[in-house]
């Protein structure tokens, strides 16, 4: 018997202190969880100002101690983690966690070091029973399920899933976090020093060791739309989200065919207005300023609260028939909405979701049981139709 279900690692960070208060607030009373960070005294100081009970447990742990690492994962049923870059700090976390037979969720959007982890670790957390998720926030819950969402449809409605399926952001409002663009800079600063990498990052399939499929659309561009009628942009997650999806239907034994095609863009508009937004967009790099949220940083409460995002999937048969899927979120995508989701996450493994060891992507793993836990009480919605 474990001492906790769950250890929020990385309390006193921006996202991890509104993760530990979206538990103390969504489940008042339910124990077996603590807070873990670097400083007792800091875990106290947020333990009181999110109104945690006093007997809330306190652990200390740090990344550069491997020791502790080691303690915290072997005391707890799932580690939750929010201290990233996950390339710079979540190494050591990720071994001991596959050793102690651990499971594990982060918010990791880091694809290189993820193939790095699978190639390292699958087969021991195969053998511990430890189940490792990465990918538990914005990036890719919302675009993992979504695809889901719309391949469940399309098998009832046609008997057989969608080859290929369109990925639209069609509104959003609240920006990417701080750990989101330290997490990129890190990326870009390992495949500099290791130009390997960087086909590794070009790839669809570069979490799905031992298969490639077809050749996939870049999204790296602007275009135009003629299933939407509008002009569409490249998204900054998709480089991410792709693979993931991709990953879900490897692990599951491709349902969706081994020939699936899948790419993720932004909708900018109609006309000659959406075209010269389409191209604005694609030559902005919204980490390239510094005047974003810092790591451990970010935006209040109200402008979590005030934000949002609208995704739309659409599904082409081979006879031409459409279905579309919808997701959204009430809450800005990259801190509100986030904490919600990872602590839905662990809660899922905790509650629902029994699986095999080994490491998983959110949709392979949880699947229906986590969209369940998102629709009734993180504030999301799925659809399709």
């Amino acid at each position: 018997m474990r001492d906790f279900d769950i250890i929020v690692y990385g309390a006193t960070g921006f996202t991890g202190r509104l993760v530990a208060e979206y538990l103390v607030q969504a489940y008042p009373g339910r124990g077996r969880w603590a807070m873990a960070g670097r400083s007792a005294a800091k875990l106290a100081e947020v333990r009181d100002l999110i109104g945690a009970t006093a007997d809330t447990p306190l652990v200390v742990a740090d990344a550069d101690d491997p020791a502790s690492i080691r303690a915290m994962a072997e005391r707890t049923a799932v580690v939750l983690t929010t201290v990233g870059p996950y390339q710079l700090y979540g190494s050591g976390l990720v071994g001991a966690c596959a050793a102690a037979g651990t499971a594990y969720v982060d918010l990791c959007g880091e694809p290189a070091w993820m193939r790095q982890m699978i190639d390292a670790y699958h087969e021991e957390a195969k053998r511990t029973g430890a189940r490792i998720v990465f990918s538990c926030g914005f990036d890719s819950i919302p675009f993992d399920l979504g695809v889901m969402t719309l391949q469940d449809a399309a098998r009832e409605r046609f008997g057989a899933p969608a080859p290929r399926i369109k990925g639209r952001v069609r509104k959003m409002q609240g920006g990417f976090s701080g750990g989101t663009a330290a997490s990129l800079k890190a990326t870009l600063a390992a495949a500099a020093r290791e130009p390997s990498l960087l086909k590794l990052l070009a790839s669809s399939f570069a979490l799905t060791p031992g298969f490639s499929g077809p050749h996939q659309p870049t999204g790296l561009i602007p275009e135009y739309d003629a299933t939407l009628g509008a002009w569409v942009a490249p998204f900054i997650m998709a480089p991410i989200n792709t693979k993931n999806v991709h990953r879900t239907n490897f692990l599951l034994g491709h349902p969706w065919g081994e020939d699936f095609r899948y790419d993720e863009m932004m909708v900018a508009g109609l006309g000659d207005v959406g075209k010269a937004a389409a191209e604005a967009i694609s030559k902005l790099n919204p980490f390239a300023s510094d005047k974003g949220p810092k790591p451990g940083k970010g935006p209040s409460k109200e402008a979590r609260d005030s934000g949002f995002y609208d995704l739309l999937f659409i599904g082409e048969m081979p006879d031409g028939s459409r279905l579309d899927a919808v997701v959204t979120g009430d809450r800005d995508p990259g801190y509100g909405s986030t904490s919600r989701m990872i602590a839905e996450s662990a809660l899922c493994l905790v509650e629902d979701v029994t699986g095999d060891g080994g490491v998983w992507t959110p949709g392979a793993l949880m699947g229906a049981a986590l969209r369940d836990r998102l629709k009734a009480k993180a504030g999301l919605t799925f659809t399709a139709g």
